[in-house]
């Protein structure tokens, strides 16, 4: 495929919605309400959670470091909110070994979801089949029914095919959502980037006869923002695809800005 073209085609076609409540209750349900702050409290994570159900519903899951995911799962153990939260991160360079640990404990505190990042570094050194073993261990140790999102670190990767081949190889590997970015460098998601995705997601889903999904997070902080990745996934996967078990947006300050509008 050429990637450059494609996403180019995507990106300038696109057009997105008045902002109305039906729009608003799409982009507050498929957020992952998230704080990865390395001065966070137990107090700081509380008022988080309580942005996380209000008249527009209940975001899909809310993302903390794992010491705070016990507080999480008792803050909404029959809401619907699920609880998430990060391993290797956010640099991707800790061993599979401490990963797998980090899975296992986290897992055992009451995480419903992992974020893991892709070891994007050894990927770029050309280790293609260590990221794919990686990933495969990861999907392992989460089981069945635990989703991971495999943070790819696109602003790092920047370059659609190899955004788009890193997505392959996430895929292939057994992720169940691939994300764009931790938020933690320069450069977070953008639409060429979440557009290179799609279209891999468009391309496997049919091969791997499970749903797939994108996550796409840093520096998302307006509806407009939102709105615009919204529209992308609804042009290229359809009206119907972009549900919270397909599309997530991670983002902390976007909820207050949907619930001003």
């Amino acid at each position: 495929m050429q990637w450059t073209e494609a996403v180019e085609e995507h990106v300038s076609a696109l057009t997105t919605e008045k902002p109305d409540k039906t729009l608003l209750e799409r982009l507050y349900r498929s957020i992952d309400l998230t704080s990865l702050n390395a001065s966070d409290t137990d107090a700081d994570i509380a008022a988080l959670c309580v942005k996380a159900q209000s008249v527009l519903g209940h975001v899909a899951a809310v993302c903390v470091y794992p010491q705070f995911i016990p507080l999480v799962s008792d803050t909404f153990s029959h809401a619907g909110v699920k609880v998430a939260t990060v391993v290797n991160f956010p640099e991707g360079v800790s061993s599979l070994e401490i990963v797998l640990a980090e899975i296992a404990e986290s897992l055992q505190m009451g995480a419903q979801e992992i974020d893991v990042v892709f070891p994007y570094s050894r990927y770029l050194a050309g280790e293609q089949h260590y990221a794919h073993e990686f990933v495969h261990a990861c999907k392992a140790a989460c089981g069945e029914t635990v989703p991971l999102k495999v943070i790819l670190e696109t602003g790092a990767l920047n370059d659609v095919a190899i955004i788009a081949d890193a997505s392959y190889t996430a895929l292939a590997a057994g992720a169940d959502f691939i994300k764009t970015s931790t938020g933690k460098i320069s450069e977070g998601a953008t639409l060429e980037s979440a557009a290179t995705m799609l279209l891999v997601i468009k391309h496997t889903e049919p091969q791997v006869q499970h749903r797939l999904g994108i996550k796409v997070s840093g520096g998302i902080r307006s509806v407009t923002q939102a709105a615009q990745y919204l529209a992308l996934a609804d042009r290229i996967m359809g009206r119907d695809w972009a549900q919270p078990g397909t599309f997530r947006i991670g983002a902390s300050k976007l909820v207050d800005e949907l619930l001003a509008a």
